[in-house]
């Protein structure tokens, strides 16, 4: 009797052995299968696709954008127990994500987990006006456009800034934007910068400007940005036109005149141009010109508060394709360094309707 009972424990126990082996080996097998799972490259991923995760959306429903993008690798449980395993669910950033060839699951989710999203950009160039500002920005993709139909009132009154006039109050740098972004927001953003930079530079500047207000400060950078794309002169360049402003001398620059004459303008300015009054023509007015005529960069905003010392009054291009200009004390000065320039380009004395070649105040 006893002997028959240790037989039926010896079998009890071999057949619970053989229940844990065959449990252990089901438990490597799927644990096997969920490693390799989870950091094998994910196959037929093409270049360029993309996963767009929404305001709202959860896990189960960014799994089925998985699936319906043609990735049907693993079980939805094992993508479902990964997400757990990596807290996914509860950090699920929005944003659109690269479906990179070589992905992992694993690498996916941890993206999705750190808001890696996929990033763009869009510079406003130094020099730009809002035209073309606003040009450039409505062929930006992936953006959403929502300014294309305001004017340029609209457009202000929608960032915020009621009755400001545009030109000149965007910084120019790179922004970043990710899918979904509206060019509103991108402009808000530059807005911003704009104001920080000119508040920054104002708060830096030198004793004795003839300007009195940031105001006068982005104008006259905006003015000096479009005279010279040569970051060192543009101190100097300020420096003249402080000296100008100084004694009521008119500044006489010729990029203000091309502003004035917005779309007639033509690639060429024509003496008749420089004496036909408009409120941006320095040649025909004093001072200032009622509004900025560009997007000046940080360099500009500089120079216009903090202009180099010295008594040039004029400058002119040296007209050797190095874009620098030479800078005189005196008229008879600047009239010998013009000559230099004309010989340069050589080409012969201007007629009264020959185009006046764009060089500096006079």
């Amino acid at each position: 009797m006893v002997s028959a009972l240790r037989r039926g424990c010896r079998a009890v126990a071999i057949f619970l052995l053989v229940v844990v082996l065959a449990v252990a080996a089901a438990g490597a097998m799927v644990y096997v299968r969920f490693e390799r799972f989870q950091n094998t490259a994910i196959p037929n991923l093409a270049e360029g696709q993309t996963l767009q995760v929404q305001r709202g959306d959860s896990f189960a429903r960014v799994l089925r954008r998985l699936r319906e993008a043609g990735i049907d690798v693993g079980y939805d449980l094992e993508w479902q127990l990964l997400a757990r395993q990596m807290d996914v669910a509860a950090r699920l950033k929005v944003g659109e994500y690269p479906l990179t060839p070589g992905t992992s699951p694993r690498a996916l989710l941890q993206r999705m987990r750190d808001g890696k999203v996929l990033q763009y950009r869009f510079t406003i160039v130094e020099g730009w006006n809002i035209r073309q500002l606003r040009a450039a920005l409505a062929k930006a993709t992936p953006l959403v456009h929502r300014s294309d139909a305001l004017d340029d009132a609209a457009l202000m009154q929608a960032l915020g800034a009621p009755g400001q006039h545009p030109e000149g109050r965007f910084l120019p740098q790179t922004y970043v934007y990710i899918r979904g972004d509206t060019d509103l927001e991108v402009l808000g953003q530059a807005h911003a910068a704009m104001q920080k930079a000119l508040a920054e530079v104002w708060a830096q500047r030198a004793p004795e400007l003839p300007i009195a207000t940031p105001e006068q400060a982005l104008i006259l950078a905006s003015i000096i940005e479009k005279e010279t794309g040569i970051a060192q002169e543009r101190p100097q360049i300020a420096g003249v036109f402080a000296r100008r402003l100084k004694i009521g001398m008119p500044l006489q620059t010729d990029p203000t005149v091309i502003y004035g004459m917005g779309s007639a303008y033509d690639g060429n300015i024509r003496r008749r141009d420089l004496t036909t009054d408009t409120p941006y023509n320095t040649y025909t007015r004093a001072g200032l010109t009622p509004t900025p005529i560009a997007m000046p960069g940080v360099d500009a905003l500089k120079a216009a508060v903090n202009p180099a010392p010295g008594d040039a009054l004029f400058f002119v291009a040296l007209g050797d394709g190095s874009g620098r200009h030479v800078f005189s004390a005196s008229l008879s000065e600047h009239n010998a360094a013009v000559a230099r320039y004309l010989r340069n380009l050589r080409r012969p004395p201007l007629p009264e309707e020959a185009p006046v070649p764009e060089a500096a105040p006079r």
